[in-house]
C-alpha cells in the first residue's frame, strides 16, 4: 500500500521544476536541501521599545540567532526535521523537511541590546526592543 497525498495535485513537471530549482539554487536535491525562508513579522512601537513578532513554525529556543547592531536587526534560525526512526520502520512518503528562516530589518532608532528580551512561544519569536536612549548632555569645561 503507498500513501498518496489526496490534497496535493501536482503535475509532474512542476515537480521536475520545483526539483531542478531546489538543485540549483540550494545545493542539493529536493529531499535534502534545508529551504531558506523568509519568515512574517509584525513591528509595534511606543515611547521607550519597539515590539517584533515573527513566525518560526518548527524552531526551537537553541536554534534562533539574534544579532542587533545599532539600528539593524538580524534574525536566523533553523528547524530540524525528526529523522528517529523506529527499528523495522521505513519512510513511505516525507513533505516535511528542514527549514532555515532568515530575516533582517532597520529600525528608525538604535536598539538597547542589554534592556531587549526575546521570547519564543507556540513557534513566534516575540523580541522587545528597547529603544537607546540620547546620551545626558553634559559640559566640557576647558583646561
Amino acid at each position: 500500500m503507498f500513501l498518496v497525498p489526496a490534497a496535493r495535485s501536482v503535475s509532474p513537471l512542476a515537480r521536475s521544476i520545483d526539483r531542478l530549482f531546489d538543485e540549483r539554487f540550494f545545493g542539493g536535491s529536493a529531499a535534502s536541501a534545508a529551504t531558506l525562508r523568509s519568515p512574517s513579522l509584525d513591528v509595534a512601537e511606543t515611547d521607550g521599545q519597539y515590539t517584533v513578532s515573527i513566525d518560526l513554525p518548527g524552531v526551537a529556543k537553541d536554534d534562533v540567532k539574534i544579532t542587533i547592531d545599532g539600528r539593524r536587526v538580524d534574525v536566523k534560525a533553523e528547524s530540524q526535521r525528526d529523522g528517529v526512526k523506529k527499528d523495522g520502520e521505513r519512510v513511505i512518503y516525507r513533505e516535511r523537511s528542514a527549514s532555515r528562516f532568515a530575516r533582517s530589518f532597520m529600525l528608525p532608532e538604535e536598539v538597547d541590546q542589554e534592556a531587549s528580551q526575546a521570547k519564543l512561544d507556540n513557534g513566534v519569536l516575540s523580541l522587545t526592543l528597547a529603544k537607546k536612549r540620547a546620551a545626558a548632555s553634559r559640559q566640557l569645561t576647558v583646561n
